[in-house]
């Protein structure tokens, strides 16, 4: 699907394609291909944060590492304003990678064990010459105070710090160059459900203070409802709706999205809803279904269309976007 660039664009992708060659040994060459991005297309408004959600093995990671060019995509484009991210080269793509941030999800291995966390955000600055050591040391006391930590910090070793102050200082690392977009790979998910709540703050103040664009990867919908402006929803390598946050979560129109929904815990022990329990395992992005690949697990599929034509993603209601043959169905 193609995606109309707007003026309110920060980034937008088109097409994107990541597939990772298969052998079964070192002399047989390759015998198939993993497909774990298919052909996905969305565009991410500036100042706004586009939650990117699916089961563990959808390609929602490589996604995001792929749009920033640490990993480098098959085929599709990715656009930072104006700028071609894949095209650029030497001084031009060392000036986008300022502007295009992320955080990891494990705050424990994104962090040099051997090296003071001072000196661990700094090295952006030392790489990109910014400043002389009096000025990249106060940019760097300036970063861990907007997350929070305190000057006395900077000396100290990973290791002496918890889980939720690394991911802190893995958001300060991201900061101390002044990015206008930042990707969150899971940043939660490894973090006790207390220390979240005071991360996401923190992002959600961080993106009202200096104007920041995220990209909120997770599979977890409740910290996503709680973060984003907007939500896609991605299985087996492909975008299957993409709404606004509260039309997505009031009226959730294809029947993956559903299931995600019904799994969602109630704060309400009193409180029934219906459960869609989905049946089977994931296919194999090595092999992926024919026509809608949701359709082995899908409890609305007709076969006779569903396993042969594969749907587009297409327009239901203004913003809201869904690739199953059937959804004008849940309209009624």
């Amino acid at each position: 699907m193609s995606i109309e660039k707007t003026s309110s664009d920060l980034v937008r992708v088109q097409n994107l394609h990541k597939y990772y060659s298969v052998s079964e040994g070192f002399l047989s060459g390759t015998t198939g291909q993993v497909k774990a991005v298919d052909d996905v297309s969305f565009a991410i408004r500036q100042g706004e944060t586009l939650g990117l959600v699916g089961e563990s093995g959808c390609g929602k990671t490589t996604v995001s590492q792929t749009m920033l060019r640490l990993d480098e995509a098959t085929s599709g484009e990715v656009f930072f304003r104006e700028q071609n991210v894949f095209a650029a080269r030497g001084d031009e793509l060392k000036q986008l990678r300022r502007k295009m941030q992320i955080v990891f999800q494990d705050p424990y291995a994104s962090l040099d064990p051997r090296l003071p966390v001072g000196e661990a955000i700094a090295e952006g600055l030392l790489i990109h010459k910014l400043g002389n050591a009096d000025e990249r040391y106060d940019r760097v006391l300036k970063a861990l105070k907007m997350v929070g930590l305190e000057e006395y910090h900077a000396s100290r070793y990973p290791h002496e710090f918890s889980g939720g102050q690394r991911q802190r200082i893995g958001i300060a690392r991201a900061l101390v160059l002044d990015p206008e977009f930042i990707v969150l790979d899971e940043p939660v998910s490894a973090l006790d459900v207390s220390i979240q709540a005071q991360v996401l703050n923190i992002l959600k103040d961080l993106q009202d203070e200096l104007g920041l664009t995220y990209l909120f990867v997770a599979h977890n919908l409740a910290v996503v409802e709680h973060i984003s402006d907007r939500v896609a929803v991605m299985y087996l390598g492909k975008i299957v709706e993409l709404a606004d946050r509260a039309e997505l979560f009031s009226l959730p129109l294809h029947p993956y999205t559903q299931a995600l929904m019904s799994a969602i815990p109630m704060p309400d022990p009193e409180r029934k809803h219906d459960r869609a329990v989905l049946t089977g395992d994931v296919p194999s992005p090595l092999n992926p279904p024919s026509g809608c690949r949701f359709h082995p697990r899908c409890p609305v599929a007709r076969l006779e269309r569903c396993a042969v034509e594969e749907p587009q993603l297409r327009e239901l209601r203004p913003g809201h976007l869904v690739a199953c043959h059937f959804a004008e169905d849940f309209l009624n």
